[in-house]
């Protein structure tokens, strides 16, 4: 049996379900094949909220309305979470529980995420709020990776989403303990867009813009690539751009670094996880 058999297998299985569709390459992607498993089963949740860049909701929007998806589009709602806006470590943990509980909350649908098998190598607590929610990972439980997610997008026709680069929520952008608020989370978009338009990153997956949110300031991480063709005018030429964008506290240092995974998550002071 192929992988993708597997997984609609694992589908079929479940009867009617509910796609927590954030719309990243994973969500959208396992969105697709379910509806096209069994179109009548299939229900896509996309929640909004200040962490969820508004590209993301119109991708969803846009899929659905081409796959013919039964689509609702909902309230997160984990801004009113105290726990939550105070960015512990287990952050995710609130997120996700507040997540899950807003979808618990249209549907009695079995509630599936676009978790894949290297999902299972990192920290994630909001994992932790999936299991207590009892909701199903099938890319896990089909033996996929991210490498096999986004084949599986390009094998459904579904070329410029297999290729878009990871986009974990804005919120995973602000160091570990400062607390998360709109306005801040509005800043680091228009960063990331500022600063990915005059690199023309585009939707090249292997390309990363990271506005991080740090005690010290604003630190822009990029691959690679985009840091080396990144001279000092171009450094200069951005900072001030940035800095116009900033609010006043963040309107001091601007820098610009590597792009590492996780790097604003800090386990505990001055122990960053790389």
């Amino acid at each position: 049996m192929t992988r993708q058999k597997n997984l609609e297998a694992v589908l079929a299985g479940l009867g009617p379900v509910a796609v927590a569709v954030s719309g990243g390459v994973d969500s959208l992607t396992l969105a697709t094949l379910a509806h096209r498993v069994a179109p009548g089963a299939a229900l896509m949740v996309h929640a909004v909220s200040p962490a969820v860049p508004g590209e993301a909701t119109a991708r969803v929007r846009a899929e659905g309305a081409r796959e013919g998806w039964d689509l609702r589009v909902i309230e997160a709602g984990e801004f009113a979470d105290p726990a939550y806006r105070a960015n512990p470590v287990n952050r995710c943990f609130f997120c996700k529980t507040n997540l899950y509980g807003a979808v618990r909350a249209v549907t009695d649908r079995q509630i599936l995420s676009g978790a894949n098998r290297d999902d299972l190598g990192e920290y994630r607590p909001g994992l932790d709020a999936a299991r207590e929610h009892g909701v199903r990972h099938p890319y896990v439980e089909a033996g996929f990776d991210k490498a096999a997610v986004r084949a599986l997008a390009r094998d459904l026709g579904l070329g410029a989403v297999a290729e878009l680069p990871a986009a974990p929520c804005l919120s995973s952008r602000v160091e570990t303990g400062i607390p998360i608020e709109p306005e801040i989370l509005g800043f680091i978009h228009s960063v990331e867009q500022l600063v990915g338009g005059v690199l023309d990153t585009g939707t090249d997956a292997k390309r990363a813009v990271r506005c991080r949110v740090r005690a010290e300031g604003v630190v822009v991480e990029l691959d690679p690539g985009s840091l080396a063709a990144l001279d000092a005018a171009g450094r200069e030429t951005l900072g001030a751009g940035i800095r116009a964008l900033a609010p006043p506290r963040l309107a001091g240092l601007v820098r610009f670094a590597p792009y590492r995974v996780g790097s604003a998550f800090l386990v505990q002071q001055g122990e960053a996880r790389s």
